[in-house]
Parts: C-alpha cells; structure tokens; sequence
C-alpha cells in the first residue's frame, strides 16, 4: 500500500521542516501496524516542492521523514519528489511517477497498488499509474475532489478494513499466491 505522507499519515504543516512538528493522524500507528502484521508492503509517496521552492532543505525533509518513521515504524519504500509544479517532472503528483518507482521498489505492477491520500492529486497519480485509489478527506479536501475520487473512506483504519477484507475474497482459479500480501495487494511482477 502507497500513503501520501502530509494530510494522509501526518498533519498537514505547509512545507514543515521541523521534526517536532510531526504529529500521526489518528488511527495511522494502528492502521500501518495491522498492514504489517498482514505482511502488506507499506510504502510513502509524497510530493515535498518545499524542498524545489527554497523552504525546506533537503536534510530538514529528511529529518521530518525520519520523525514519521520513528513515530510509524519503518517503510519499505520511499519516493519522494522535491520538484515544483512548474519544473514539469514526471514523478510529482498527479503524474504517475512516484506510484510507479514505489511500485519497482516493492516488486510489483502499480496496478497491484493501492494509493491512500487526502487530495485529488493522490487519486489522479492513483488513476494515471493503474492503482486503485482511495481518498481519505480532511477538512482541506475539496469537495469535487471528494466527488470525483473512485473510492471514499472515513479514515486510515476503514481503509484498512476494505484492504484486508478484500483480501480475504476467494483466490482466483490458477493463481500462484506466492507472499503472504500477494491477497491484498494482488501482487504481480511486471
């Protein structure tokens, strides 16, 4: 599973560069520790043009990045673009590009993904790279980014609940199951 990191795992603190700041949304800890105990592949993908912009350097991003994983537990992957929208990058959200090096890292197609995030973009970079998206709104979730997101959940542990429960359906005739997540996250090597 993929998580945008601002608004989605943590509060959103515009261009935070302070580890002290970090604070989990409720019901993370809990969310990411059943995913890992199902052995689901956790990973981050998040878009940090703070970094592009002059107002977080690189070691405060990864100071901040080091307070999540001390907060949350460790993540199996990290992708991270630290370009600004007007740099035309093909990894910073919408586009698909964060979703897709996740993926490599993880082993598996994107389209065996699924994107958590709290905004449009995370749903668009969701849809353009094939994954399945689920939108867990804030209080700065548009509404037609609300209406527009294929999938909708109260919070990270409903999210959770469609993910295993999903992956608790019958397996497919002739599919080879070959990690115990493969259920979940309908893994596959591309």
């Amino acid at each position: 599973m993929l998580f945008d990191r601002d608004g989605t795992l943590i509060r959103d603190v515009p261009y935070n560069g302070d580890p002290n700041r970090v604070e989990p949304m409720p019901g993370a800890l809990e969310a990411l520790g059943r995913l890992r105990r199902a052995d689901v592949p956790v990973a981050v993908v998040t878009n940090q043009s703070g970094v592009a912009k002059g107002l977080v350097s690189p070691d405060e991003m990864d100071q901040v990045n080091a307070k999540v994983e001390e907060l949350l537990g460790p993540f199996d992957a990290w992708a991270i673009c630290v370009h600004d929208d007007a740099d035309g990058c093909t990894c910073r959200k919408p586009a698909p590009g964060l979703v897709i090096r996740a993926a490599a890292v993880l082993d598996v197609s994107p389209r065996d993904c699924v994107v958590v995030g709290d905004i449009g973009r995370d749903m668009e970079a969701a849809r353009a790279a094939g994954a399945r998206g689920i939108l867990v709104p804030t209080a700065l979730t548009l509404p037609e980014e609300i209406e527009h997101a294929p999938e909708v959940a109260d919070d990270l542990i409903d999210v959770v609940d469609r993910v295993l429960t999903d992956a608790e359906g019958p397996v497919p005739a002739g599919a080879r199951i070959s990690a115990p997540w493969a259920r979940t996250m309908g893994w596959s090597r591309w």
